[in-house]
């Protein structure tokens, strides 16, 4: 069993194409290529967020249980994770993780594969390697597939990272990250009053030979989408800088059109005709901005189809 594999992709795989949430911009480096963070607390508190919580406790957090018999819902606040291309992968789960939770982590990982104990800067951590996966050092971003190093040693919060290097600077700064720096090209992060969950990514850091399956990403130098509460309703928000402003505007008349032909559509169920009828779309020099409110009770229903 790939214990990291499964908390990742379970996190990242609880919204189609990206789903994302609030995120301080001084939790993610400005050079990182993609970031995702969910807010489980701001979730189990506000009105309109319960609603995405409990479907994420029956459709993920139940999984999980079931897998490693750790319950992320209940024993994690947020989850925050992000790659940068020199530093590989990191994860951060902040909550009062239970020890039984890290005992049980430490068991399944020495059962999946080889493990070690070190130790840095007086904090111990661990690294775990599938006995079937090749680990290299050099890992590329995004992946913690076969191999990542992980740490109990800060207080609330559980460390995974894809390099050692990453791994001794965490824990050497007790967790904090480097202020990230203005620059041109730094990840954008949206912000709401009450964000549950926010995630990016910054599509000139990936090169061009990466496999899009949208016309509209392979256009688009960064994208963001963030998922907030505003009283008794979600917001969506997704915004698209792309490489020239005719791009955005024709992608933005390209995207209006489509919402017109399928809104009239016999074969439309209601609530995809609610979600086209609130749909608005914006342009901004290069920028395209696309924003929803919904009833939570549609929103979740759009995500579990």
């Amino acid at each position: 069993m790939r214990i990291f594999r499964i908390v990742l992709a379970l996190l990242l795989a609880t919204i189609p194409s990206s789903v994302l949430a609030e995120i301080s911009i001084d939790k993610v480096p400005s050079a990182a290529v993609w970031y995702f963070h969910a807010d489980f607390e701001a979730m189990r508190s506000g009105e309109a967020g319960r609603s995405l919580y409990d479907w994420l406790d029956s459709e993920v957090f139940g999984e999980l249980r079931d897998e490693i018999g750790f319950d992320l819902g209940k024993e994690a606040n947020q989850v925050t994770a992000f790659a940068v291309a020199e530093n590989g992968v990191v994860v951060v789960i902040e909550g009062g993780i239970s020890q039984t939770s890290r005992d049980k982590i430490l068991a399944i990982a020495t059962l999946a594969g080889d493990m070690q104990t070190l130790e840095s800067d007086g904090k111990t951590y661990y690294y775990a390697e599938d006995r079937d996966g090749e680990h290299d050092d050099e890992t590329d971003i995004g992946s913690i597939d076969d191999a990542a190093y992980f740490s109990f040693a800060l207080k609330n919060k559980i460390i995974v990272t894809s390099t050692a290097e990453k791994m001794k600077s965490l824990l050497s700064s007790n967790g904090k990250i480097a202020a990230p720096q203005k620059h041109e090209g730094a990840l954008f992060v949206l912000s709401a009053e009450r964000n549950l969950m926010q995630a990016g990514i910054n599509t000139d850091e990936l090169g061009h030979d990466n496999d899009w399956d949208s016309n509209i990403l392979r256009n688009a130098r960064q994208v963001a989408v963030l998922v907030a509460e505003e009283g008794a309703e979600i917001s969506i928000e997704a915004q698209l800088v792309t490489t020239e402003p005719e791009i955005a505007r024709s992608l933005a008349s390209i995207a209006r059109g489509l919402i017109s032909l399928q809104a009239f559509s016999d074969d439309l169920d209601p609530e995809a005709r609610e979600l086209l009828n609130k749909t608005n779309i914006e342009v901004d020099g290069s920028s395209l901005r696309l924003r929803i409110t919904l009833d939570p009770d549609v929103f979740v229903a759009a995500i579990a189809d």
